[in-house]
Formats: C-alpha cells, structure tokens, sequence
C-alpha cells in the first residue's frame, strides 16, 4: 500500500499531484526548494521538506536530496510529475533501490526510450511507422554524407539524448552536413552530457500529434490521441484533442502502434508516444516517446473523464491495470492553453514577480490547473508557466468559441503574460480550420509581431 508520496516537483504539477494523491486518502510531502518553501503547493501538502537552495541544479535535481526527504518524511513513495528528474533512469532506479514506490516506467524503460536513437530503432522493431533516418548514431564523414544522401535534403540532425524539443537542427543543402553535425555533437554533450546525434528526415508543415498510453507492463491501452501542433520554438502552447482532422486510417494505425510500442518495452504507467503528421501525404511517423505525465494530460482528461495521476498512483500501487481497452469513452473536445509569465514585447522573455491580480474564468466545461494565486512570487529560476486553461464543448467548434469567452475572462497583473498571443491564435483562420502546423507560429510574425 502507498501511505505517503513525497511529491519531487513544484508549480501546478505539484498541486496536482497533491489533490488526486488526497482523493485516494494518501497523505503527500512536498519536495520544495527555499524559494518555494511558501508556495501555493506548499500549503497543500500535508509536510513540506526543504530541498536546497532556489536554483534547480541544488534542489529539484539533486538526487540525494531528494531522496533524503523521502526517507526521512518517511514516505513509501515518489512521483516526479514532469520536467526535473522525472525522465532520470538513474532517478528511478535509486528511488526503487532505496525501498520507494516509483510512479513511473521502470528505469529500463526510462534509458531506453531517452536514447531518441534506440527508441527509434525499438519503434521501428515494433512495427512503428518511422521517418527515414539513420539507424544509429552518425559522425563526420563519409557515412553521414552516403545516409543524409539516401534520407534526403532537408533534414534535421538530432540529439539521441535530446528532447523537450531540444538538440535539433536543420539542415537544407550537403554542404553544411558535417559542419552541423560537429555543431550538435558539441551542443549535444554540453546540454545532455551525451554527444550521439542521429540523421531523420525533416517534413515540411507537419503536426504534432501524440497518444496516450496507460500499461501495467503485462497490458497495455491507449487513451485517445492529441494534437499539439501550435508551438514556438518547438515549445507546445496550445493542445487540443483528439486530433483534429485525422483520416481513421491515420488514427487507428497511431493508435495501435503505441499499444505495440508500450508492449514491446513492458511498459508501466502513463507515457506519450508521439508523431509528426504529413497531411498532404496521409502519413504519421513515431518522432519520440515521453515516459512521464505529460504537461497536456488534461485534455484527455477532460474528454474521457479520468483522473490520469490517480491511475498513475493505483498502476504503481497495484501493480496491474483496472481499466480495459472498452472502458475508455470519449466525449466532446478540449483545448489547453498555457499561460506563461513571459513578456510578448520582449522577445518573450520570462516575466517574474509578484502577482497582484489573478482572476480566473469559470462555467460549465471550463477547469484551470494552476500553482500560484493572488500575491504569488513567479521566481526567475524555474520553467515560467503559471497555469493552464483547460476547455471542454461538445464539437471543435463550439470549444474554441467557450475558449475564446474564457481567455477573455483572464485577469492577471504584476507580470506580462502569454495570454495577447493565445488570444490571437483563436483568431486566425488557419487554427479554426485546423490548418496549422508545428512551424505555424514562427512562419505567422504578424501574430505579435517578430517572435523571436
């Protein structure tokens, strides 16, 4: 039995986590930084443990410490939400050797899927539809050349230990391949500690779409797909599902595929497996998988009416699923929005400081996920996402007319905020007819201006 969660996270992850572990009757500790030790989260959990001073390298991703704050609060469990130590094999593991409950895919399922390389060649075992690309990782020379020859012009060189759409860049003529690739490799190992970078295809105004999985390492299902296409600098804003505009051709092969990923790999709990959509070729191919919660889960929470953490928390206690494939039942559409503390005049830099208003909308189908309330400190030290607006409506249609009514309703002084460009993007006809692509963003600078 799961007694206590020491919750490895802060913001509204951690709140989240806090509210479905207290509906199961599990008592949550906050693993919390000293810039965090007052925070919203903070007074939710049942105890809070310092972790270290503000800066995330001596607090959130410091394993020892962590895991010093479970083993003296006492807990019996850890979940590491998203982001921070959440995709850390090493994490897992030290967490499952130390007597915890990881809630989470084991380790092996951790490295293997992080390596994008590996998780590439085990999508492409498992019957997964691949972009063209290397079959390992590559160097400068003559191979680079012969198999970006066979790939094709454009092409992206990638991280194999990249993700958050990190590690990437594109390149457009012969000419530059290897001078990119010794680029990467050099970024690869100061960002990731790991210099393999691999070749794959690069597609032109694709969409990002993703699916959800949920296993117990014996089973697997699917909880529907998503898309999540509206992106700036290959960071997801807005999200939506299901997928809008897929042929039943695409979503059933998307669909069945992560299931046979999931199996492959023994996989336990909830993880993404996510996809580039070429639409003028009718065509999905397997990009990368998350093995983590993901920052868009309620979307599907929203059309399915699950609690994806409480399912979580129940796979890792009881080691086997309660659902079955015909319990999952879809209903309407949902959009999320993610409201950052960023400053549109200014490049988007981040925004800190004290929250003097915050309003948030209400109504039927309208949920806000958020870490802070009025008189929060946003901190210049962490990811500056505020809170996400979560809309269900029983069409596409009539969610983004409720989405737009609801953004309006968003009140929010003391930092500058995302919120001009989430409202213009419900503007554009592109996004209405589900016309966008994961470039969109960038190819549109008349949105907000230059988005650099």
């Amino acid at each position: 039995m799961i007694q206590k969660i020491l919750v490895a996270n802060r913001g509204e992850i951690a709140v989240r986590i806090i509210r479905s572990a207290r509906g199961l009757g599990i008592r949550t500790v906050l693993a919390a930084s000293e810039a965090d030790a007052e925070s919203y989260a903070a007074h939710l959990a049942d105890e809070v443990r310092s972790i270290g001073p503000a800066p995330a390298s001596k607090s959130y991703l410091d394993v020892a410490a962590v895991l010093r704050a479970a083993t003296e609060s006492g807990c019996d469990a850890v979940h590491p939400g998203y982001g921070f130590l959440s995709e850390n094999a090493s994490f897992a593991k030290a967490a499952t050797d130390s007597g915890l409950t990881w809630i989470g895919p084991p380790a092996s399922a951790i490295e293997l899927m992080g390596n994008k390389a590996q998780a590439r060649q085990a999508a492409k075992k498992a019957g997964v539809p691949t972009l063209r690309g290397s079959d390992g990782p590559v160097t400068e020379g003559a191979d680079a050349l012969a198999i970006a020859a066979e790939v094709g012009y454009p092409l992206v060189v990638k991280a194999s230990a990249g993700g958050g759409g990190r590690g990437i860049r594109l390149v457009t003529e012969e000419g530059d391949l290897e001078s990119t690739i010794s680029i990467a490799r050099a970024e690869a190992q100061a960002a990731f500690g790991d210099p393999a970078v691999y070749l794959e295809q690069f597609v032109a105004k694709a969409r990002h779409v993703e699916v959800q999985i949920l296993g117990d390492g014996q089973r697997v299902i699917h909880i529907g797909d998503r898309d999540c296409s509206l992106q700036r600098r290959q960071q997801k804003i807005v999200e939506e599902a299901p997928a809008p505009g897929l042929p039943d051709h695409v979503r059933n092969t998307i669909l069945q595929s992560s299931i046979d990923l999931g199996l492959q790999c023994g996989y336990e709990g909830l993880g993404t497996i996510e996809f580039l959509y070429d639409p003028d070729a009718e065509e999905a191919a397997f990009i990368e998988m998350n093995t983590r919660l993901q920052v868009e889960h309620p979307v599907t929470e929203m059309i399915t009416g699950l609690d994806l953490v409480r399912e979580q928390i129940l796979v890792a206690r009881d080691r086997s699923l309660r659902l079955q494939q015909e319990d999952i039942r879809f209903s309407g559409h949902a959009f999320e929005f993610r409201i950052n503390a960023e400053d549109p005049d200014n490049g988007f830099m981040p925004s800190p400081g004290t929250l003097q208003r915050l309003d948030w909308p209400g109504g039927p189908g309208v949920r806000v996920d958020s870490g802070v309330v009025s008189g929060s400190v946003v901190a210049p030290f962490y990811d500056s996402l505020l809170a996400k607006l979560i809309v269900w409506d029983s069409s596409r249609e009539e969610v983004i007319a409720r989405s737009a009514h609801a953004l309006r309703e968003v009140h929010i002084e003391g930092v500058k905020t995302t919120l001009p460009l989430l409202k213009s993007l419900l503007e554009r006809e592109e996004v209405l007819s589900a016309q966008h692509h994961s470039k969109f963003i960038e190819s549109t600078p008349e949105l907000l201006g230059a988005l650099t």
